[in-house]
């Protein structure tokens, strides 16, 4: 199952691939998109870099529920509807980032995918930008910005691995001590009343409360038990 750090890891491994030549769009993340090379101002990447890595981790239906788009307000919108954005206070690793440069608020300008978040800023690694251009910029970056550019923010059903809950010996020490004194308290059941009457009678067993009749016997208490009893 495909967990955000999968993703991560394909959005480092292209830190650096570059369109070429430059202000063409011509960058590999558009061929795979379009099925053949383009180029021109009407193919701007950013948002197809981050299909791309859906498609890489093998689940493209995170994106767009598997089909396509390259707009990132379109995309935005749809994990709106389905209640997957969150508030910039929740962002973690994985997140896809969507910035508004412009203070249109109803368009979402480009798009990246959360490394960290955190002390008023988020960084993230985008495809095509660059220091003099953030939402063309015709590069793979990781890019450090003021969260105050940020328009929202969209959380993909990844899978989530779960720590695993550990136990240290004396923790596991303390638990089984309570449970056999837990164990001491409950009352025996009333089929063995009448055994129960002559052993304790006897004084091969101590009668009353918290005998213990329900929690286990040592080797040591056997022993005093068949003692006792021998001397019957």
């Amino acid at each position: 199952m495909p967990t955000a750090s999968d993703i991560l890891a394909y959005a480092r491994s292209y830190i650096g691939v570059k369109e070429a030549p430059p202000d063409s769009n011509n960058v590999p993340f558009n061929t795979r998109y379009y099925g053949h090379a383009v180029s021109g101002s009407s193919y701007p990447w950013c948002c197809a870099f981050q299909w791309c890595l859906f498609q890489d981790i093998g689940a493209p239906e995170l994106f767009y529920g598997g089909g396509k788009t390259a707009s990132c307000t379109t995309l935005y919108n749809y994990y709106r509807k389905r209640g997957q954005t969150l508030a910039l206070s929740q962002l973690k690793p994985g997140d896809l980032v969507f910035f508004n440069f412009d203070g249109n608020a109803l368009i979402m300008n480009h798009i990246g995918i959360c490394e960290s978040a955190g002390g008023g800023s988020v960084t993230t690694i985008d495809g095509n930008t660059g220091t003099t251009s953030e939402a063309n910029g015709g590069e793979v970056m990781r890019r450090k910005r003021a969260l105050k550019y940020v328009g929202g923010a969209a959380r993909p059903a990844y899978y989530e691995k779960q720590e695993e809950e550990t136990v240290t010996y004396d923790e596991f020490k303390a638990f089984m001590n309570q449970y056999l004194e837990e164990r001491a308290q409950v009352a025996a059941s009333d089929w063995s009343a009448a055994e129960r009457a002559k052993v304790e009678a006897a004084g091969i067993i101590k009668g009353g409360t918290g005998t213990g009749y329900k929690s286990f016997v040592t080797r040591e208490e056997l022993a005093v038990v068949q003692a006792r009893a021998l001397k019957l």
